[in-house]
C-alpha cells in the first residue's frame, strides 16, 4: 500500500516538473526592449504569444534595456540572471557595431556574458547581429565573425542573424523600409511578425533542451 502511494507520489511531482514552463530571460537591446513600440507589439511578446500558439511552455522576460552595448550587457548579467532562470536569448551589439566600437573589445564583453551564463548551467541562443558599412568591410568583416567565434567556443543554440526573416524578402533596403519605423533601425510590429516567425522554430528547440534537462 505504501508503495503505491509512493509511486502514485512520485508520478505527480514527475508530471508537475514537467508541467512548468521554462523561464527565459530575452537579454538586449533596444530590439529586445521593443523600442517605439506599444509594449504589446515588442519582440519579446510577439514571440511568447508565437510559442504558445505552438503549445509550448514558457516565460518569457524582457530584459532588454534601450541603447545598451555589450559592455553594458557585462555589467549587468551577474544580476540579471536569478536562479529561477532556466534560459536565456542573447541579442546584443547593435549599439557596439552602431558606434564603431573594436570589435575585439565586443567580442571579450560578450564571451564574459556567455561564461557567467554557461557556468550556472542555464541554456542559451546566441543571435548574430551584423554590422552595417559604415566602417567599412574590414571592420564589418570582423564584426560579423564575433558571433560563429563565441557559437563555436560555448555549447549553445546560435542563430546567425535577427534580421533573417526580412533578408528572405529582399536584400534591398529600400524594399524592407515598410517593415521598419522611421529610423530605418528598428522593426515595426510587420516587421517583428516576420522576425519572430523565423527565428521562434529555433526558440522551440531550446524549451525542448530545457525540458529535458
Amino acid at each position: 500500500m505504501i508503495k503505491s502511494i509512493i509511486a502514485i507520489l512520485l508520478i505527480f511531482f514527475i508530471s508537475s516538473a514537467q508541467a512548468e514552463p521554462a523561464r527565459i530571460v530575452a537579454f538586449g537591446d533596444s530590439l529586445i526592449h521593443g523600442f517605439g513600440l506599444a509594449q504589446k507589439d515588442g519582440f519579446v511578446p510577439n514571440l511568447e504569444r508565437w510559442l504558445l500558439k505552438q503549445g509550448a511552455e514558457v516565460d518569457l522576460i524582457n530584459a532588454g534595456v534601450s541603447g545598451d552595448t555589450t559592455a553594458g550587457g557585462a555589467a549587468r548579467v551577474d544580476w540579471s540572471v536569478t536562479p529561477d532562470v532556466d534560459g536565456m536569448i542573447i541579442i546584443l551589439g547593435a549599439n557596439d557595431a552602431l558606434r564603431g566600437i573594436d570589435p575585439s573589445d565586443s567580442e571579450r564583453n560578450l564571451d564574459k556574458i556567455l561564461g557567467v551564463v554557461t557556468e550556472r548551467d542555464i541554456e542559451v541562443l546566441l543571435i548574430g547581429i551584423p554590422a552595417p558599412q559604415n566602417f567599412g568591410a574590414n571592420y564589418k568583416r570582423q564584426f560579423d565573425a564575433i558571433f560563429p567565434n563565441l557559437a563555436q567556443k560555448y555549447p549553445i543554440f546560435y542563430f546567425e542573424n535577427f534580421f533573417a526573416g526580412l533578408n528572405e524578402i529582399s536584400t534591398d533596403p529600400a524594399k524592407l523600409l515598410e517593415y521598419f519605423q522611421d529610423d530605418g533601425i528598428h522593426p515595426n510590429l510587420s516587421g517583428v511578425t516576420i522576425i519572430v516567425e523565423v527565428i521562434g522554430p529555433i526558440v522551440l528547440q531550446l524549451i525542448e533542451r530545457i525540458h529535458q534537462n
